[in-house]
């Protein structure tokens, strides 16, 4: 409970040790409770509230084998929501509801309403939360939480620190990079974020959740502008140029010239590299896939290119049908079928 315990608990309650800690090492290791917990039936400050068990009805096809702290907690935890206590004790059951199931909608709900209610000290529930996120860094309710008190605090200064210890652990954690996002736009914390990314795709070129954070980025900032679209081609030229069978960039360049007037083929030389590459003897289903929408583009702007540029088509297409990309060999055939009767005679 945000670190410290109610204040009619007992002093044995007060030696289970639910403090938060303060770096992710010392908080994954949470000990062994067994040995000292108490049931809340046996505890004399729980002894007005009459427990409610769960209801399953009369014939439940699966019961589930719950152990008997975790029903003895749900159980007070039912008779506190129905008589609406938001008390400090209640609030203490919250966190012991939460270590057991921290994925329980509801409990985390009423902790909130409880939070409110007292009044309680929002620094400390953001340490509490920290603690929940280590143990449970895919949990969605845990980050919706954590996002609820930082909209109440109005302050997301300890939020990005917080998502690049998890991305130290995890790069692609989507939860965390969909609360990054957020803090990035409600307290307009964009300063240094492309550099950040950069420190992201440098020590992983493939990560593609740094590439859409990429895209975000210089959405949210400062658009697409023609120099920033030919800036970010070279960037992901280079990248790919590292590693040229690695979907990310590819996806990303594409997304990139997507914003251009004039078209996939109007930035820089995409063209020419392209066919360089392909010249060298590079056979990459990514680079192929590249073409045959360059080429797309170039049937669709310039009439005068469909007949040189068609016969190239179904060439990639068969090329990736039967020899790079046998597993979609359908997909192939399809497109292959689609240009045809778009731009064919």
């Amino acid at each position: 409970m945000m670190g410290s315990t109610a204040n009619n608990v007992t002093t044995e309650e007060n030696n289970r040790s639910r403090a938060p800690a303060e770096d992710a090492d010392e908080s994954m290791d949470a000990g062994s409770e067994e040995e000292t917990w108490v049931f809340y039936k046996d505890r004399e400050e729980w002894a007005d509230v009459t427990p409610v068990p769960q209801d399953d009805g009369e014939n439940a096809v699966v019961k589930i084998a719950y152990t008997d702290a975790f029903t003895d907690v749900f159980d007070y935890f039912r008779s506190v929501v129905s008589r609406g206590e938001l008390s400090e004790r209640a609030l203490y059951l919250t966190e012991d509801a939460i270590h057991m199931n921290a994925a329980n909608y509801t409990v985390w709900q009423y902790r909130r309403k409880i939070l409110r209610h007292l009044g309680s000290d929002l620094e400390q529930e953001l340490k509490f939360c920290r603690e929940m996120i280590e143990m449970n860094p895919k949990n969605y309710q845990v980050w919706h939480h954590r996002r609820m008190i930082v909209e109440w605090l109005g302050d997301g200064s300890k939020e990005l620190r917080l998502t690049e210890i998890i991305f130290s652990q995890d790069a692609k954690n989507y939860h965390a990079w969909e609360h990054r996002q957020w803090v990035l736009k409600t307290f307009k914390l964009y300063d240094g974020e492309l550099i950040y990314v950069d420190q992201l795709l440098e020590e992983d070129v493939r990560n593609n959740s740094a590439w859409n954070q990429r895209h975000f980025t210089i959405t949210q900032t400062t658009g697409f502008t023609k120099e920033v679209i030919q800036r970010e081609v070279e960037y992901t030229k280079a990248a790919i140029t590292k590693v040229v069978d690695n979907e990310s960039p590819w996806s990303y360049l594409r997304g990139v010239v997507q914003h251009s007037e004039g078209g996939l083929g109007s930035v820089g030389d995409l063209w020419e590299w392209c066919q360089n590459m392909y010249n060298e003897g590079q056979r990459s289903p990514h680079l192929l896939t590249f073409m045959l929408d360059l080429m797309e583009d170039q049937m669709e702007r310039q009439p005068d290119l469909r007949t040189t540029q068609l016969k190239r088509c179904h060439e990639i297409c068969e090329a990736l049908a039967t020899k790079h990309d046998k597993i979609r060999r359908e997909y192939w055939r399809y497109i292959e079928r689609n240009l045809s009767h778009r731009f064919g005679a």
